[in-house]
């Protein structure tokens, strides 16, 4: 069934480490794709619900998000051009969403769309929540041990990214903490 072939897709992101752990902070065993989209999921559970967003939309959104990745792996900017991987990662996840039947095929395809596209309001703010959630994970490195210098550069890129004002306070709380 061709549904089986999406599903091993989604199931190979607990394998992909999360490339920008390993080049900055010279983790062996960092975070997976699929740990970050889980966390950034309960993430924008709440923040959706708190301001009254598409939930679901929202959710299939983060979990969509990076499952290009399942195939041609986790690309830091340092490593490729933005526009290169835009291209990569749309025919990754065109071939990954031809396995799934016309009936959803399509949705999944408009979301993604509308992601890369930050063409909405739950767009937006899911590319905020993903630069939160780095944050959150950069912060959690430092209290186990990463010196502030490694961590630094995700606060840095992170902050002139984030403006909803909701995700900017925890944003500071998270720096802060």
């Amino acid at each position: 069934m061709v549904i089986l072939d999406f599903f091993k897709n989604a199931l190979n992101l607990k394998n992909i480490s999360r490339q920008g752990w390993i080049d900055k902070l010279s983790m062996e065993h960092p975070e997976s794709v699929a740990d970050h989209s889980y966390s950034m999921a309960i993430m924008g559970m709440v923040i959706s619900d708190l301001e009254n967003y598409d939930s679901e939309k929202m959710l299939k959104m983060i979990l969509l998000h990076d499952l290009a990745e399942s195939k041609i792996g986790d690309y830091t900017p340092q490593q490729i051009s933005k526009e290169n991987k835009i291209t990569i990662e749309n025919n990754a996840y065109n071939e990954i969403i031809d396995t799934l039947p016309d009936s959803i095929k399509l949705q999944y395809g408009t979301i993604w769309e509308e992601y890369q596209n930050q063409e909405s309001p739950e767009s937006i703010i899911v590319h905020q929540i993903d630069k939160l959630e780095m944050v959150l994970q950069a912060k959690m490195y430092q209290k186990r041990g990463a010196s502030l210098e490694a961590v630094e550069s995700f606060f840095k890129s992170a902050e002139s990214e984030i403006t909803h004002p909701k995700l900017k306070e925890l944003f500071d709380q998270i720096v802060l903490d």
